[in-house]
């Protein structure tokens, strides 16, 4: 951490049956570490469907993909989280929709109010972008922001 400023983790387990606690894990080592050397920024990637977003990802992902698939992932994905609003660090955790690998459209729509949000897709660049613009805006410090076209 010497000489950072601010970490991005962006981890990520992948589908499957299994209990998993990675992201739970590592995102404990990193706040502690974060704390002990003093870098206060963390920008997470986490996803559409964690926390209060649950049920906001379209009536297949809802209902199939993520409780057949993702069911675990997503679990660790709320600790992670958890984690996260536990630290004192100044911390955005964004949430992106289902990613593509579309072009990048050079905006997203950022949002909090979850009203009217079943689902959608982001392209990853769109997804870094948004990222990048993080580690030095305070619009979403402290938030959970999904983000989709």
């Amino acid at each position: 951490m010497d000489g950072c400023d601010a970490v991005v983790s962006a981890p990520g387990t992948g589908m499957g049956f299994r209990e998993v606690d990675l992201l739970t894990v590592a995102t404990r080592a990193l706040v502690a570490a974060m704390t002990r050397t003093g870098v206060r920024r963390l920008i997470c990637i986490s996803a559409l469907g964690v926390g209060d977003s649950r049920g906001h990802g379209g009536f297949v992902f809802d209902r199939l993909f993520q409780p057949l698939l993702l069911g675990p992932a997503y679990k660790d994905k709320d600790r992670q989280e958890a984690a996260i609003r536990a630290s004192s660090l100044d911390w955005v955790v964004v949430r992106p929709a289902m990613l593509t690998n579309d072009p990048p459209r050079g905006r997203v729509r950022a949002t909090a109010d979850l009203a009217g949000v079943n689902g959608g897709k982001i392209a990853r660049a769109d997804v870094a972008q948004f990222v990048v613009e993080q580690l030095t805006t305070d619009t979403w410090l402290r938030r959970t922001p999904v983000i989709l076209w």
